[in-house]
């Protein structure tokens, strides 16, 4: 054959392994969640590379069989081709033995670089580019290929099938989204300027529902106000008006009682109709939904969908009450700067740059945020900033006892009735030679 067929029919060979790695990488990267998008909308071809995806070793075999076939024919026609033209050119400057293992060196750099580049690299590189769009335009040839290499593909992949299962080797492709998959596309949509800082915060937030127990948002025992069966008018009255509540607890005698709960308005339309309101009765207590402690956030949202309530009272597992809990809560948690009036109370006060004022019933999530840790030791085993301190001290803090974590000083402020009030968190300078340490005062 004459060069310019050779060259014709390497061009070819090129063209054809070429389109066999822009399929391999594009119905390989191509992401299901666009796929079926375009499959919802009456595109067949898409649903095609799904079920391909779903099934995908005879492709890969066919594509390796078909690659592999035009690499070795390609090489051997591209080094008859251009070895003797090669060894005539070296002939003009060099005779001797090694004009042939030159000349042959020289073709063979030729074809593998032409192979290399217009046959892998490119067409992967495009690929990459719009592997759905690319996949849903071969589809159709590429099943006709995988048709006629079936039954070389089908001893390849049994062959290959019986050496995964001789090493365990688990080849089932996971398409399940990851927060950490999630939280990376925020991120990088953050630094893009596409997601404002506060969008950014405000999904992050969402997906922690999942992450956060009920007791991080609710309103904590101490600080629950209850009504009692036998509550005289005049203490209702005072409640309703130091209070601002929309629904207060109802309990038989103490807090750990709970009969139910009653809605404020109910209690300030008799009010304004200068009725008495006598005692609490059945007839203005409601049903309370009472939930474990151990819920998280996500959970807890479902409970209020599935029984149309906002308001829930939060027990341990001793029965005991801990806290009580509303949709409101819950929001806050979500929406945080967006909700929260400015001139609320802060459970976290920035002195500077290098010290906070901090609520010992603070949850731990927030301070996790505040201060950007991200992990703090054995969390399963409290709530707050003050379960820190106790669960680090091993006793019960006393003012100026302090812990030192993760390049920060957790100093004990104020203590009321064994109860932590306030924090000290300074940033140290200098880190700690040890990890975690503790401080206690002189006794």
């Amino acid at each position: 054959m004459s060069l310019f067929q050779n060259i014709l029919i390497i061009a070819i060979l090129i063209t054809g392994a070429g389109f066999l790695s822009l399929t391999e990488i594009a119905l390989a990267g191509a992401r299901k969640v666009k796929l079926k998008i375009l499959a919802e909308s009456g595109d067949d071809r898409a649903q095609k590379v799904l079920n391909l995806q779903e099934h995908s070793a005879e492709f890969f075999a066919a594509s390796q069989i078909g690659l592999n076939a035009i690499a070795i024919l390609g090489g051997i026609l591209g080094e008859a081709a251009f070895r003797p033209y090669f060894v005539t050119l070296i002939d003009r400057v060099y005779v001797g033995p090694w004009t042939d293992t030159i000349g042959f060196t020289l073709s063979f750099t030729l074809v593998t670089s032409l192979f290399i580049l217009f046959a892998d690299l490119m067409p992967k590189r495009l690929a990459m580019i719009a592997p759905e769009k690319i996949a849903i335009s071969v589809i159709n040839p590429i099943q006709v290929f995988i048709k006629i290499c079936k039954p070389l593909a089908w001893m390849i992949n049994a062959i290959a099938n019986l050496l995964f299962r001789l090493f365990k080797v688990n080849t089932i492709r996971d398409d399940n989204i990851t927060f950490a998959d999630i939280s990376a596309v925020m991120d990088a949509g953050a630094q893009a300027g596409v997601l404002q800082k506060q969008e950014h915060h405000f999904i992050e937030n969402v997906f922690e529902l999942e992450e956060r127990n009920v007791p991080s948002s609710m309103t904590t025992r101490e600080n629950v106000v209850f009504f009692t069966l036998k509550e005289s008018e005049a203490s209702i009255r005072q409640k309703l008006a130091e209070f601002p509540y929309s629904k207060f607890v109802v309990c038989s005698t103490n807090i750990d009682e709970v009969i139910g709960y009653i809605d404020a308005k109910d209690i300030l339309v008799r009010i304004l109709n200068n009725q008495s309101l006598l005692q609490l009765n059945e007839n203005t207590i409601r049903n309370v939904l009472t939930i474990p402690d151990t819920l998280t956030l996500s959970e807890l949202l479902d409970r209020f969908r599935s029984t149309k309530e906002k308001f829930a009272v939060v027990i341990n597992e001793y029965a005991l009450v801990v806290g009580v809990i509303t949709l409101s809560d819950i929001m806050i948690t979500v929406m945080g700067d967006w909700v929260i009036p400015i001139e609320a109370d802060q459970q976290i006060i920035k002195r500077d740059n290098n010290s906070w004022l901090i609520d010992g019933s603070t949850p731990i999530e927030d301070i996790k945020h505040a201060l950007q840790i991200d992990e703090m030791p054995d969390d399963e085993n409290y709530e707050t900033i003050a379960g820190f301190m106790m669960y680090k001290l091993r006793k019960i803090p006393r003012p100026a006892d302090a812990v030192i974590f993760g390049g920060y000083k957790f100093e004990v402020v104020d203590v009321d009735h064994f109860k932590i009030d306030q924090l000290l968190v300074t940033r140290l300078l200098e880190k700690p030679i040890e990890n975690e340490e503790h401080e206690s005062p002189p006794t």
